[in-house]
């Protein structure tokens, strides 16, 4: 096995791992790594960047795997709290999914590249200033206390995750916070809405992709997907300590300043980041 590859896929388990629930962008950091790195060819990354990102999202069913289960036990009993949070989520999922699924491949083709990416992390960086120096009025201090009219318009922030370089999380958590939800009840609802978004991206792309997996490759997959696992439930962790005490300013700042690096580079031709 090349050890060069296997560095690459650690690399890319950490990138994901670290950046899949924070608002800066995974899809966004695992494209400008996979240019930066070279890494694979473009089908075997595909399928690669399916196994990593279910490594994060079982972080998150590991986190959250009591809240998981008093959810379904809850809903096997007919309790109101569960069934309601269990269409929240549903609610909340659906409007990406289905504007996802008509224009993936249009947004793959025309939008997936560095300099896209480098333009919606710094948009998205300044939308981030404007909603965090704004009054922040809550209506929803828990996830249990969201209504179905709250779960609809997080969902409908996400479908502006669709853009890479935007950030799902970035989209959902800022919109909760618009849409008067708590720093803790955006985050939880985020990591929750997770949980079908990329199950589903993930199903979709393994279907999409099955004939370039193949066996041999199993130890760069094994690296990235535990790599990912074990950064992701670090991270969500640290975060949700993290907005205890602080906004996401410094979220913004990051994405403005590595965004605008990524355009000086381009455009400064240091680096040939795609276009």
């Amino acid at each position: 096995m090349d050890m060069l590859l296997l560095l690459q896929a650690l690399v890319m388990g950490i990138v994901e791992g670290i950046t899949e629930f924070l608002p800066i962008s995974s899809t966004g950091h695992l494209i400008l790594t996979a240019e930066l790195l070279n890494f694979w060819t473009k089908e075997k990354r595909d399928v690669f960047e399916v196994a990593i990102q279910l490594g994060a999202i079982l972080s998150v069913c590991y986190e959250y795997r009591g809240r998981i289960f008093s959810v379904l036990q809850g809903m096997v009993q007919k309790n109101d709290k569960s069934w309601l949070f269990a269409v929240n989520v549903l609610v909340a999922f659906l409007p990406a999914a289905i504007l996802g699924f008509f224009t993936i491949h249009f947004l793959k083709e025309h939008l997936f590249n560095g300099v896209t990416v480098a333009c919606a992390l710094i948009i998205g960086g300044f939308v981030i200033l404007w909603a965090e120096r704004r009054p922040h009025t809550v209506t929803v201090q828990e996830v249990d206390d969201m209504r179905i009219r709250d779960a609809l318009k997080v969902g409908l922030a996400q479908c502006l995750a669709l853009v890479p370089g935007t950030s799902r999380s970035g989209a959902t958590i800022i919109g909760g916070l618009l849409f008067g939800l708590s720093r803790k009840a955006a985050a939880e609802f985020s990591f929750f809405l997770a949980i079908p978004t990329m199950f589903a991206a993930t199903l979709y792309d393994v279907m999409k992709n099955r004939d370039a997996f193949v066996a041999a490759d199993f130890p760069v997959f094994a690296v990235g997907f535990v790599v990912s696992f074990v950064s992701a439930l670090l991270v969500i962790r640290a975060l949700m300590r993290f907005i205890t005490r602080h906004d996401f300013t410094v979220f913004a700042w990051y994405r403005i300043v590595f965004g605008a690096l990524i355009l000086a580079t381009w455009y400064f031709n240091i680096i040939p980041w795609s276009a």
